[in-house]
């Protein structure tokens, strides 16, 4: 059984199709039910709140490993109340270890961000090896998160995997506007809403497709290794080429791109992040699949059905 915290989020929902696809068992644990389809047939639902250590210990009856998704923020709300989030991320971690350790689960999978932990890169493609030097709230937790997981590593033989994922999209990602350009720019053009970007269009991210993120966590809930790896497609591409590739995607399907509002950068976004994933292809035995044009029509598909079935 694995439990997986935060599965009905955006990446949670793949993740489960992707354990279910390979004949596991799953138990869901998150705040509310999913928002964009019916609960999954064969899945073991707890709702609750991840703070609540009690509802964690009760959940990890019969679970062999756990894959830990759960944030309650992202890197651009992070600094607004950083306080909040090390009690809803770092301290709620850290209660799950003790349950985890208490209840002797010894096998972890924690989504960290390759996106924030390594701060501004000294190098044009980001290996592990990096120093970590976030400039974010929300990086800062995720590398004092990982800094508990080798302690628990260490002194209580926890086998963990931290995957530094990227900047993942894809189906099912949501329409708030605080994470993730490829959703929100789709999803502000399906409506006919102007879309915001924020700086030049020069900040270069690395972009992966949810699946193919799915699948490299599913592939390492069932792997023997423990460590750090990247999580990301190893290429780069800049907001101005996400907005010019939107553009042409939404221009091919009859429909009207919308043009982009430039506004200032934010001081929290690193210029350039591109993953080297060399380790987690060879130790997981995993390639990212989809491209970026392939993934944004998907996307594109995806996101033009949600509006007009709404």
């Amino acid at each position: 059984m694995i439990l997986l915290i935060g599965g009905c989020g955006f990446i949670g929902s793949h993740v489960a199709d992707s354990l279910l696809a390979r004949g596991l068992k799953v138990r869901v644990f998150d705040r509310r039910p999913e928002a964009l389809r019916p609960p999954l047939a064969g899945v073991d639902y707890v709702i609750g709140d991840f703070s609540d250590s009690s509802l964690i210990y009760e959940a990890m009856s019969g679970v062999d490993a756990v894959i830990h998704l759960a944030s309650t923020t992202v890197p651009a709300t992070s600094n607004l109340d950083p306080v909040a989030d090390i009690k809803g991320n770092l301290v709620a971690t850290v209660q799950l270890l003790e349950v985890m350790r208490t209840t002797e689960v010894r096998k972890l999978v924690y989504l960290s961000s390759g996106g924030t932990v390594y701060g501004i890169p000294e190098t044009e493609v980001v290996p592990e090896t990096h120093p970590l030097r976030p400039i974010s709230s929300y990086g800062i937790v995720k590398v004092a998160i990982e800094n508990y997981l080798f302690m628990q590593h260490k002194l209580h033989g926890l086998q963990h995997v931290v995957l530094r994922a990227s900047n993942p999209y894809g189906p099912r990602q949501g329409h708030t506007g605080v994470q993730g350009i490829i959703g929100t720019h789709l999803w502000r053009t399906a409506r006919g809403e102007p879309v915001e970007i924020w700086g030049d269009g020069s900040v270069v991210r690395d972009f992966i497709h949810v699946r193919d993120l799915a699948e490299l966590c599913a592939a390492a809930v069932q792997s023997d290794v423990a460590g750090c790896y990247n999580a990301g497609s190893g290429t780069g591409a800049s907001v101005a080429q996400i907005v010019d590739s939107i553009s042409r995607t939404v221009e091919q399907t009859g429909c009207t791109p919308m043009a982009p509002v430039y506004k200032p950068g934010r001081s929290l976004d690193v210029p350039r992040v591109v993953l080297d994933i060399t380790r987690a292809c060879r130790d997981f035995d995993w390639t990212p699949r989809i491209g970026l044009d392939e993934g944004i029509a998907e996307s594109w598909q995806w996101v033009r059905g949600q509006v007009q079935g709404a």
